[in-house]
């Protein structure tokens, strides 16, 4: 496999492409900058037609020596009992104040929340949140209030905690709400990313649900459109579409509103391992699965016309599945695969080969679960763009980081690309208030 920097035949070019066949059609002897590596999986020069091989060595990029370093051991969180569950879930959610983490628990399904600053170990009489009488098997933090989380369960059930300001200081028991609706376990919750109290769930009858959290009724019921077990679901970023990836090898970018299906692509990925669908912010899918032979894929997708992939690449033959985590405002895709002890990170471009591969950060533990912090919690005045919540035998934060020279200069650089999405809400609420006074006309 081929790396971002890697050069081939620093001398002797002309033999080392005559020996697989290559004809060349120029004057002397072409430099390792003309014989410049192809990106991660794309395939081995010699199989490629001669022009993609004259590529400039060094691709223009603000994010080409992004690097990621692990915390010190007193900044992490110890003896965490992550929970073992067979379910491909991240198992960890985090805000700027808390960090979220489902672990072992006797008689039901519990998590952690621990409020950022409390590193160190963690005593195994700490508070838990414990009202499920099944595994937990998916959380996430509602984006709207940080005290706010939901939890799926193998118990059938959705429920909505109200965490205190300082934390739990006694196990929690009483959610603020439960959503009753799916017949069998549900492993995915994801709340709407511009309005509030809306949540999505999903669960292994095949079924999505969209709840009004607020009243605890179920607005909108998917319940026809998946054969099979869903994978996973991912909001756009305005909220108004969702793309699904599920066992039938199926991608399918759905209307919520319309219940209808926008795009479906079969056979996205061939192999019979799980896969993941995630939305970019130009509208494009991101996936990633598996192929016939079980190597490791990623593939990028324009829902408009689903038959052919804008990109595809194949990585390695681990049969850990590869969870994607997107930053919208820098590109950067983040791929951490469970079981394996490194995050390799790529960046969408309108270039080809579209995806480019920036780096990998390795560790020696493998990582069974990942956390992912919001922009709003990074320090952008160190230039971290990125942080994440690696789950072992402990929780340990990662920081990825912009290196720079001049840091002021070059941080409004990056911070000009930061989009905020409180405009996005802001419409959305005039909206709803221009539709709720024409509706009072229309009733008086």
């Amino acid at each position: 496999m081929y790396g971002p920097g890697s050069q081939l035949g620093k001398s002797g070019n002309n033999s080392w492409a005559k020996k697989r066949g290559c004809s060349i059609a120029c004057q002397g002897s072409l430099t390792s900058a003309q014989l410049h590596a192809p990106s991660i999986g794309e395939r081995p020069l010699s199989h490629m037609p001669w022009k993609d091989t004259m590529r400039r060595v060094v691709r223009q990029s603000k994010f080409r020596h992004v690097f990621g370093q692990a915390v010190k051991n007193d900044q992490c969180y110890d003896d965490i009992r992550v929970s073992r569950v067979t379910w491909d879930s991240s198992f960890c959610a985090v805000n700027p104040r808390f960090v979220a983490i489902i672990i072992e628990a006797s008689g039901g399904g519990a998590f952690l929340v621990l409020p950022l600053h409390k590193t160190g170990r963690i005593d195994k009489s700490y508070p838990t949140v414990c009202g499920h009488t099944g595994p937990v098997l998916d959380i996430d933090w509602c984006p709207h209030n940080d005290q706010v989380i939901a939890s799926g369960s193998e118990d059938c059930t959705v429920m909505v905690w109200q965490i205190p300001e300082n934390g739990l200081t006694l196990s929690l028991t009483e959610p603020v709400v439960i959503l009753e609706g799916h017949s069998k376990r549900v492993g995915i919750v994801a709340w709407h990313p511009t309005a509030r109290n809306v949540l999505l769930s999903a669960g292994c009858d095949n079924a999505i649900i969209i709840w009004n959290v607020g009243t605890g009724e179920a607005l909108i019921n998917l319940d026809d459109m998946h054969s099979d077990m869903i994978y996973n679901v991912s909001w756009n970023r305005n909220g108004s579409l969702i793309c699904t990836a599920s066992k039938d090898k199926k991608v399918r970018v759905i209307d919520p509103r319309k219940q209808e299906i926008v795009a479906e692509k079969e056979k996205a990925h061939e192999g019979a391992r799980p896969m993941r669908a995630i939305f970019l912010a130009d509208g494009n899918v991101f996936t990633t699965g598996f192929s016939r032979m079980s190597e490791r894929q990623l593939a990028l997708w324009n829902p408009k016309n689903m038959q052919e992939p804008i990109a595809l690449h194949e990585m390695d033959t681990s049969n850990g599945v590869l969870l994607p985590f997107y930053d919208p405002d820098t590109s950067i895709i983040y791929l951490c695969g469970k079981g394996d002890s490194s995050i390799r990170y790529f960046e969408i471009t309108d270039e080809s080969p579209y995806v480019h591969y920036l780096n990998t950060f390795s560790s020696k533990e493998p990582q069974r679960g990942m956390g992912y912090m919001p922009k709003r919690g990074l320090d952008v005045n160190k230039c971290e763009i990125a942080r994440f919540f690696k789950l072992h035998e402990k929780c340990e934060p990662i920081i990825m980081t912009v290196p720079r020279k001049q840091n002021e200069a070059k941080l409004d650089e990056i911070l000009k690309e930061i989009k905020s999405i409180k405009d996005t809400i802001c419409n959305q609420d005039e909206r709803i208030s221009k539709l709720e006074q024409q509706m009072a006309k229309i009733a008086a």
